[in-house]
């Protein structure tokens, strides 16, 4: 039995939304699980082009079939056993890693899609997405990526308890993202975010947090706006300082510019941007808004 999976590249935060909001990209990571009649070498069962060909483990440590691993055995454990050993994962990986655009998010979802697909196959019980989105938080700690990677499109999440919901996009079809040549490790950004924040600073990314739902679903003219934040990015400034230079440059020409989720890419709620203002280390994607989440196809 071969499964194949889709699912998308996301940007969390959006400016305001802290750990909340999230956007599905139409920027994809393919993964194909195969089950074998017999057990397979457990130190080359994975396979990965793209994104981290030749650095990625080609071993069981790999981070979707660990996932696959861990998700049968507390989800269908009658079956980890017999699985377990003849399972191998080929990857195609689009989404950018360690740049801010759920990569990890992305492979966690995946491992558990994945894990799923093969309960469903053999006891003919899926898990619900929402159960996906409770694993996936377990394991990334808040929902802001899994959940659009799970449910497509714009979705605001609570962390306690683990639920999202799916804000309807009606003013944006296409967003400009800007990549840039270095990475950033999550971890790195998120501890330079001091574990005190002023009222002010709270009251204010509340309002545009809201305006931001507004501007997306309703007027795209509120989205500059909207997108103005203070409670993480300019925290974490002195992490990507070449981003926040392009953050502001875009920002000071009227675009609706973020750092997506830990950074450090941009995101750029508008169709375009001229390239006269990205700077030639970024490279420059325009992506469709994924409005579907992952997608399965299972072969038997």
């Amino acid at each position: 039995m071969r499964v194949r999976l889709e699912v998308p590249a996301t940007s969390a935060n959006l400016g305001p939304g802290y750990d909340s909001y999230g956007l599905a990209l139409d920027i994809v990571d393919t993964l194909t699980l195969t089950v074998h009649d017999d057990a397979v070498d457990p130190h080359r069962c994975v396979a990965v082009t793209g994104e981290g060909a030749g650095v990625l483990p080609r071993d069981r440590t790999h981070l979707i079939m660990r996932i696959i691993g861990e998700v049968l055995d507390s989800e269908f454990p009658s079956l980890a056993a017999d699985l377990g050993p003849r399972l191998s994962l080929d990857c195609v990986n689009r989404i950018p890693h360690s740049r801010g655009m759920g990569s990890s998010a992305a492979a966690v979802v995946a491992g558990i899609g994945l894990a799923s697909e093969l309960g469903a196959w053999a006891t003919g019980a899926p898990l619900s997405r929402d159960r996906i989105l409770d694993i996936a938080t377990a394991v990334e700690g808040h929902p802001d990526n899994a959940a659009p990677a799970i449910f497509g499109g714009l979705t605001v999440s609570l962390s306690a308890p683990v639920k999202s919901w799916q804000v309807p996009v009606r003013t944006l079809d296409t967003v400009t993202v800007l990549v840039p040549s270095f990475r950033l490790d999550t971890e790195v950004a998120r501890g330079l975010i001091p574990a005190d924040i002023e009222h002010a600073i709270a009251a204010d990314n509340s309002a545009r947090a809201g305006l931001l739902v507004h501007g997306l679903s309703n007027d795209a003219q509120v989205l500059f706006e909207a997108t103005r934040d203070q409670l993480h990015q300019e925290f974490r400034r002195s992490a990507y300082p070449e981003s926040m230079a392009l953050v502001d440059s875009l920002r000071a020409e009227g675009y609706a510019a973020v750092i997506s989720g830990a950074g450090p890419t941009v995101l750029v709620l508008a169709e375009a941007v001229p390239e006269a203002l990205v700077p030639a280390d970024f490279v420059t994607l325009r992506t469709a808004i994924d409005l579907g989440g992952y997608r399965v196809n299972r072969e038997i």
